[in-house]
């Protein structure tokens, strides 16, 4: 018989662990299920500035006092993907690569992947000479010149950290204007090793079994534009992690679950918080808050249950 859970949440970044926080404290046996890396994107993320009382602090150090503190309140934490959920009568069965779990409540906090720019080749050079994470591979690059495409928030973050030991970062954007806040541009602009290129879109990927440059079209005239460059960190946006829930709970046409502030969804008794729901900010601080808005509705949910399984 599958083991039973009040509550299971599908995710491990911000707001599935912040929720997990909220529903233990409520006195609820909760699961935990995660599928790639606990703490989500941010984890990777190597300098966060805009969490309330950090003035700086990586991702990954916020990530962990997050994940000791679910553990220590006593949740199950499993390190699975959730393949598919299905509402019963009065419970949800969910069902992971490993194994099966009910539940009366379910909480997607299934985040976001990174997007692919989509240029021929881009798959067959990561690894050597692509890259989707400054934090993961950008120390193999100190003292070269590398190239991030991208022009928000996380593309200054990762050229930041990279103008720390690469001689040179060329920031590649495909508009007239950086994205990010504007502290985070103020403070790349004034790197001395850092430049920004506007209007130029991605072509090639050029290099036999590694990246040596990189060729682009300027958008408005058409010319061509070189970077030479020994690794080029994509950063052009993200996937929500959605798909296996299609059935399930309604999507918006880009793959996000349609969700308003309550983060209750289009099926009783799932919530969704985070990254994985239509929402006009996703930060760190915007994912928490899902996460405890999430929680105290799937508690209230599974409180309003009859005759539960007291097993």
């Amino acid at each position: 018989m599958p083991k039973h859970f009040d509550i299971i949440i599908i995710g491990a970044g911000p707001a599935g662990m912040t929720a997990a926080l909220n529903c233990l404290r409520a006195g609820k046996t909760v699961l935990v299920l995660e599928g790639e890396n606990f703490g989500g994107q941010i984890a990777l993320s190597p300098r966060v500035e805009n969490f309330p009382s950090y003035p700086v602090a990586s991702g990954a150090e916020l990530m962990d006092k997050l994940y000791s503190q679910i553990e220590q309140w006593g949740a199950q934490i499993e390190l699975e993907n959730a393949k598919s959920v299905v509402k019963g009568d009065k419970t949800f069965t969910v069902t992971t690569d490993y194994a099966t779990y009910n539940c009366y409540s379910v909480i997607l906090a299934t985040g976001c992947k990174h997007r692919k720019i989509g240029v021929e080749r881009e798959e067959e050079l990561v690894g050597n000479g692509v890259s989707y994470c400054a934090l993961c591979d950008g120390a193999f690059f100190k003292g070269e010149d590398v190239a991030v495409i991208g022009d928000a928030n996380t593309a200054l973050q990762y050229a930041l950290l990279l103008a720390g030991y690469c001689r040179q970062v060329h920031i590649c954007a495909l508009f007239d204007r950086l994205f990010a806040d504007k502290a985070l541009i103020d403070l790349v602009l004034s790197k001395p090793n850092v430049d920004v290129t506007y209007n130029i879109s991605l072509k090639e990927f050029v290099g036999e079994d590694e990246l040596s440059s990189l060729r682009f079209e300027n958008t408005l005239t058409g010319a061509p534009y070189t970077v030479d460059c020994k690794c080029a960190f994509i950063c052009v946006g993200q996937i929500p992690q959605n798909e296996p829930f299609k059935d399930l709970v309604a999507l918006d046409a880009k793959g996000y679950i349609i969700s308003d502030e309550s983060c209750t969804t289009s099926c009783e008794g799932v919530f969704a918080a985070g990254d994985c729901r239509t929402k006009k900010i996703r930060q760190l601080v915007t994912a928490a808050s899902d996460g405890t808005v999430a929680a105290y509705a799937a508690c209230a949910y599974v409180d309003a249950i009859p005759h539960k399984i007291t097993a």
